[in-house]
């Protein structure tokens, strides 16, 4: 019930904001546009979100003969958790990472980079499987790839508000509207707001939840916290770039070549994350 709250309360959200800024900038026809344009991307938001965060990677989907290790823990889990097995697609990229997306366990899809395949021995990668299939599990991926569309959408907003601004498309309009630029204005500052607001909603609580769960599943949540450990170290050395809008869907947080340290962050602390699964401080656990 409250996955299903959330969701219809940001569809909701971006339909209204995008009626706010189509009343700004374009009056009661600007309201109808913005309408029309709402239901179009709520529709592919629900329908297609899964499908555009897959291609935004580069994802590609592969076969049990083409990688059998992973097809075989994802299987195992699966029947043991109870859920069909999701597709599995693999990200041509060096930087180890993972993801799962999907608007239910019915139509899932996991994703791990080429770079975590070699870098985690294969109960490290039985949890960090273990733990997308927990977002999957827990009905967590609808909600998460929403929020990455909608997020998206904010943003690209904001940079339609910057560029009119610097081109001076709202100014003339101005005097007419009593306010063209600094709705402008308005949307340039709050739409980074909004969209990191969204992807902390939407992350944190579900990435300890998905944790635990994975640790359930494997029942060994030192493979796990060594995973997130590796992964963390090494995603450091290899970032991944990655879209403020996308990054929450992660296992541990991408490279968004931001300074601000956590205001920014769509994840719990890695250590915050190994000293829930194993119950001591993260410093000791990796010492074991």
């Amino acid at each position: 019930m409250g996955n299903t709250f959330k969701t219809a309360f940001l569809l909701t959200a971006l339909t209204l904001l995008l009626m706010f800024v189509g009343r700004i900038f374009g009056g009661q026809n600007g309201m109808l546009i913005a309408l029309i344009f709402a239901a179009v991307l709520n529709f592919v938001s629900y329908f297609f979100s899964d499908k555009i965060a897959l291609a935004m990677y580069r994802a590609k989907p592969v076969t049990r003969e083409v990688l059998p290790r992973v097809y075989q823990v994802v299987e195992r889990l699966s029947e043991k958790i109870g859920i069909p097995t999701p597709k599995i697609y693999v990200i041509p990229t060096e930087s180890p990472n993972a993801f799962a997306t999907g608007r239910n366990p019915n139509h899932a899809s996991v994703a791990v980079t080429q770079g975590i395949l070699g870098l985690l021995n294969d109960e490290e990668l039985e949890g960090v499987i273990a733990h997308e299939l927990g977002h999957v599990r827990n009905r967590d991926i609808l909600i998460s790839s929403i929020a990455a569309t909608v997020a998206g959408a904010i943003t690209y907003l904001a940079e339609i508000a910057r560029w009119g601004m610097i081109f001076g498309g709202y100014e003339r309009d101005r005097d007419s509207r009593g306010g063209g630029g600094f709705g402008a204005l308005l949307m340039l500052i709050l739409a980074p707001i909004a969209a990191m607001l969204i992807q902390l909603a939407v992350s944190r609580s579900r990435e300890y939840q998905a944790d635990e769960s994975g640790a359930h599943f494997t029942g060994n949540p030192y493979a796990l916290a060594s995973a997130l450990a590796k992964l963390d170290a090494s995603s450091k050395r290899l970032p991944l770039p990655a879209t403020p809008s996308t990054a929450h869907l992660f296992i541990v947080q991408p490279f968004l070549g931001m300074s601000m340290g956590n205001l920014f962050s769509t994840h719990p602390p890695i250590a915050k994350r190994i000293e829930r699964l194993t119950g001591r401080p993260a410093e000791f656990t990796m010492q074991r």
